[in-house]
């Protein structure tokens, strides 16, 4: 996180200049070939690196961009396991979906307060929130993958 808000330092909106355009191909690759931790953020980057994508608001929408991306696998793990779960399960999953929004909410929150409202401080909510959402549908995932 550290090295984009150094970028992040760096950059200086130009005039005119073009929005950033995200393509999810990095980070879908890594994880068909890989997966995990790893590939959360190479979309995003690869994104960042495109025209557009060193300035601030840039950088917000593809955080935003590859956020959304995590959040949609993590949706589709949810739906699965509420499928496959018993009542009992389905009611402790959708309970633990519900307390870990509210922890990612304020643990991104907490990383942005140290920018004291800067420009900064949304930037680095997002990155938050796109690595924490990441954690959580690869930890679902995989809690699904060993049988529940």
């Amino acid at each position: 996180m550290r090295a984009v808000v150094l970028l992040a330092l760096c950059a200086a909106p130009a005039a005119g200049q073009e929005a950033p355009s995200f393509d999810p191909a990095a980070t879908v690759a890594c994880l068909e070939a890989e997966g995990g931790r790893d590939c959360a953020g190479r979309a995003a980057r690869a994104c960042m690196e495109g025209e557009g994508g060193q300035t601030t608001l840039g950088m917000n929408k593809c955080f935003a961009a590859e956020r959304d991306l995590w959040d949609a696998r993590l949706n589709d793990a949810y739906r699965s396991g509420m499928d496959r779960f018993t009542p009992v399960g389905a009611e402790a999953l959708r309970e633990m979906q519900r307390k870990w929004i509210a922890f990612r909410d304020a643990a991104c929150d907490f990383e942005a307060v140290r920018y004291d409202g800067g420009t900064l401080a949304g930037t680095v909510r997002l990155q938050c929130q796109m690595e924490l959402t990441a954690d959580q549908a690869l930890r679902l995932d995989a809690s699904l993958a060993e049988g529940g």
